[in-house]
């Protein structure tokens, strides 16, 4: 939500349109422009209809390149600034005209829009203001709703502050995507907020792939794994005005005779984005302006590449199994050909998927991983981020495993719900989600990369991507020497305050509580990795064998070396019928067969007592009472998910 409101409806800037190689959307790579700089053309037309018309067709253009079409529901992220408001005009235009003017007959909205506003609820005067941003918002014939946050744990510290308005923006937008069984976030990210953002990495030192940038679609996850009332895992955030200056907004917002509100907090310098911003103002010449989209754009075109050979190693060099672990043929992969780049990204990926943390490997961990990875054969173990990595037995070394390491300082954490087998809603949304992707993906893969047009795969730090980029004429001397400036200007400032800082505590950390018990016909997502189920199938009264019932709550842990011990001792009682001793038996010879290390991360079902009742993962149950089940789920698939940078 806008933090301020300074109404300015006839703002009259000299607008220009941004038209990248992006415009053209030829069928063969490279699909940035050939040139040096990256072309601006200015909208000189005085009829508004006509400027407007422009901005629609690039923007029907972005949404195809996202796989979007009019049919498809879609969710709009709002704040009553120029930008927001201007995706809005343009979202309802591009629906309306692909659905035809019948689609508002009936309710005078737009069929299948949903605009969302975001009451961060910092200020007195925020309830009021959405309240007005919805009223506009309602005129152009939108649904809209507003999702008024609730600070639980107290209005966050000033250094953390647009970090956690952020978190909690996206978790209330995704919630209320979800409740609408919408599968698509419309956020409007302009090519001004690309900019900003490659100068901030920048100074962090970021890597060719950081400054490639915001996605035009990011696949986005949910934080809780809770699918009742047919609430789908993820959503598809996607950025179609990535071709649009700050100044085309305006011009957008003009035509239609749109008010907006202007945010006061953006002049606040205390914020890094805000003084980059306003330093990017200062540097406003079309050869500086240009130039630096080339670079970004050239940086895209490399983070294009690296995903699509790291998915080509997946393809090819990647098992993993239904126990939850990962098998890399090493000489499948020969990692000793493989661009630094290309295997640390493969390698993080890899190990988020195993270790459900999606936190990227830097530093000194990653050389050692890219040191371990290209060690052939394997001889030795290695931990990082979350995970334990070996040679498989039985490989002499030319096969890696890698499994999620229970000795991590990750909690072994369960969310368990329940699920409604009538509702069908969730495989409706998840239907036309997994259709928007293909849609992208298809029109993706009608690009043929050309790695002789891919720059900075061996650059190691934000100066020597600056020297590459003046190098192959990307940039000028003056405006190299302008980057330079505000990347060493900022990097100065990038200093953690202590006293800004120290009462801060991560949302995150604070709500990472253990919760592994389990009713009679929950669900439970253990460890964000494994779904576990189960029932009492022995009638209403309890079971004297295993000491459960319909009311019995039962407990998930992980696997412990006592569990297969004793798994093996079930296999000599006296006390089971054939049919759970020959059952007992397959599951040891099945234990047997998964990796020692692999093992300790799999979930192990007890009663309240602490008596181990099932290992579902071998399909072992001490009673025919129990009906227990288990699937290799993770919350993030292998790769993070889908992402376009195009």
């Amino acid at each position: 939500m806008a933090r301020g409101l300074l109404m300015l409806p006839h703002y009259k800037p000299n607008s220009h349109f941004i038209q990248t190689a992006f415009s053209s959307y030829p069928t063969k790579f490279p699909i940035f422009p050939t040139s040096k700089f990256v072309r601006f053309l200015c909208s000189c037309s005085s009829n508004p209809q006509d400027v407007l018309s422009n901005y629609e067709e690039t923007f029907s253009k972005r949404m195809t390149m996202a796989g979007l079409k009019p049919h498809h529901r879609i969710a709009v992220g709002v704040s009553g600034g120029p930008d927001s408001m201007a995706l809005c005009l343009l979202a309802a235009n591009w629906k309306t005209n692909g659905l035809n003017a019948a689609s508002r007959v009936n309710s005078g909205f737009v069929d299948g829009l949903l605009a969302v506003i975001v009451d961060h609820g910092l200020r007195a005067e925020s309830k009021s203001e959405a309240e007005m941003v919805q009223n506009r918002v309602l005129k152009m014939g939108i649904r809209c709703e507003i999702a008024h946050c609730e600070w639980i744990n107290g209005r966050p510290k000033l250094g953390h502050l647009q970090e956690a308005a952020r978190d909690i923006r996206y978790e209330k937008l995704q919630h209320i995507c979800s409740q609408h069984q919408i599968g698509v976030l419309l956020i409007a990210h302009h090519a001004d907020d690309q900019a900003e953002l490659f100068v901030l990495r920048l100074s962090r030192n970021s890597g060719v792939l950081g400054l490639a940038g915001m996605a035009l679609t990011t696949q986005l996850f949910s934080a809780h794994s809770n699918v009742n009332d047919g609430i789908s895992n993820s959503i598809l955030l996607v950025r179609p005005l990535l071709d649009f200056s700050k100044l085309d907004l305006y011009k957008v917002c003009e035509a239609e005779k749109q008010e907006w509100v202007e945010d006061p907090t953006n002049q606040n310098t205390i914020f890094a984005r805000n003084r980059i911003r306003m330093s990017l103002r200062d540097l406003s010449s079309s050869i500086f302006k240009s130039e630096l989209q080339a670079v970004i754009l050239a940086c895209r075109r490399t983070r294009v590449y690296v995903d699509q050979i790291c998915q080509t190693l997946i393809n090819q060099a990647v098992t993993v199994m239904p126990q939850g672990y990962a098998v890399i043929d090493l000489e499948i992969l020969n990692p000793s050909e493989v661009l630094d780049i290309c295997l640390s990204k493969f390698v993080t990926l890899l190990l988020q998927f195993i270790s459900q943390r999606q936190r990227p490997v830097r530093g000194n961990a990653q050389k050692l991983l890219l040191d371990y990875f290209r060690t052939f054969p394997c001889k030795s173990s290695f931990t990082a981020a979350g995970c334990y990595l070996c040679a498989a037995p039985g490989s002499k070394g030319t096969k890696i495993i890698v499994c999620c390491s229970v000795n991590s300082a990750s909690p072994m954490k369960m969310e368990s719900y329940y699920v409604d087998p009538f509702d069908k809603q969730n495989v409706n949304v998840s239907t036309e989600l997994s259709q928007i992707i293909e849609n992208g993906k298809s029109y993706s893969n009608k690009t043929v990369q050309n790695i002789s047009n891919v720059h900075f795969l061996n650059a190691t730090s934000s100066g020597s991507i600056l020297t590459e980029a003046e190098r192959v004429n990307i940039l000028s001397e003056p405006t190299f020497t302008s980057i330079f400036q505000l990347y060493k200007t900022e990097f100065e400032k990038f200093q953690v305050k202590p006293e800004m800082l120290s009462d801060v505590k991560s949302k995150k950390g604070m709500e990472s509580v253990k919760v592994n018990e389990l009713g009679h016909g929950q669900i439970g997502h253990f460890m964000d990795r494994f779904l576990v189920s189960w029932e009492f199938v022995g009638g209403n009264d309890g079971c004297r064998c295993c000491g459960s019932g319909q009311d019995s709550v039962m407990e998930v842990r992980h696997m412990v070396d006592a569990d297969w011990l004793y798994l093996s001792e079930v296999t000599k009682s006296t006390n089971l019928e054939n049919c759970q001793l020959e059952q007992a038996k397959r599951s040891v010879l099945l234990l047997k067969s998964i990796p020692v290390a692999a093992r300790r991360s799999l979930p192990v079902m007890v009663n309240p007592e602490g008596r181990v009742v099932s290992i579902p993962s071998v399909g072992f149950s001490i009673c025919k009472c129990l009906k227990v089940s288990v699937e290799f789920s993770p919350r993030v698939p292998l790769g993070g998910g889908y992402s376009s940078f195009l």
